[in-house]
């Protein structure tokens, strides 16, 4: 490994070059470059996340508010915990704050992870029929925040990962309909061009706004957005919905 000096106005810029190992392929040895210099990997590093897409939540919260102290929090498909660390902080779930409401940060994904000071993690697929009543049973309620990170396996497919992505994202939002409290927020990671047009309008009639938004922590030639849709009108607006 080498690395490329260049300075200006007093400070050093420091590149890594990474030498394309025997056995490993040109787009490994790419991605590996870029992780190496990206300055949000780095922050995450030095402050403590799990990944730099803690810093993606981060910045949709600072822009909609909807982490608020006392906030009962579900992340779905929460590995490595990024997004559970940055809720955690945001609703004091930790009570660091004793003037202001403890809220509540619930982690579940398929695989185990290890475990988040101030979060609740559970092994568990939030597609399964028992889902609903077990994360409700765990937070004492309903939700007021449904996020999800989640992204299917690429298959080098661009229609048929837009296709994985958009299944994913319509089993979180169904999840959100059942365990969500009026006036509650769902988040989701979407692809280039946000929801597509059905899934949109079913957001824009079950919630008060809706935003497709990407944050500058979202690498700039990433395909991915994330839909945020705030206001919750609720499961008896949503019956008629369906009804009608």
């Amino acid at each position: 490994m080498t690395e490329k000096k260049t300075s200006g106005r007093g400070q050093r810029d420091l590149r890594v070059r990474v030498k394309t190992a025997k056995g490993r392929k040109l787009s490994s040895t790419l991605w590996l470059e870029r992780q190496l210099n990206d300055p949000y990997v780095q922050r995450a590093k030095k402050e403590g996340f799990r990944g730099r897409a803690a810093y993606k939540i981060a910045e949709l919260d600072e822009k909609y508010g909807f982490l608020v102290p006392g906030a009962r929090v579900v992340d779905l498909g929460c590995a490595p915990g990024g997004w559970c660390q940055i809720a955690v902080e945001r609703v004091n779930a930790l009570g660091q704050n004793p003037k202001k409401p403890v809220g509540t940060v619930l982690g579940v994904d398929l695989q185990a992870i290890e475990p988040i000071p101030g979060a609740q993690i559970h092994q568990l697929d939030f597609l399964s029929e028992e889902a609903d009543a077990l994360v409700k049973g765990w937070l004492g309620g309903n939700a007021d925040v449904v996020m999800s990170d989640m992204a299917a396996a690429a298959s080098g497919h661009k229609g048929t990962d837009h296709l994985r992505i958009i299944a994913l994202v319509e089993a979180a939002l169904e999840f959100a309909f059942d365990t969500l409290d009026e006036g509650g927020t769902f988040v989701a990671k979407v692809l280039a061009g946000g929801a597509e047009i059905g899934m949109q309008n079913l957001l824009k009639k079950n919630f008060k706004k809706v935003a497709n938004v990407k944050p500058p922590a979202s690498r700039s030639d990433s395909s991915e957005k994330f839909v945020v849709a705030m206001g919750f009108r609720g499961r008896e607006a949503r019956a008629a919905d369906t009804e009608g």
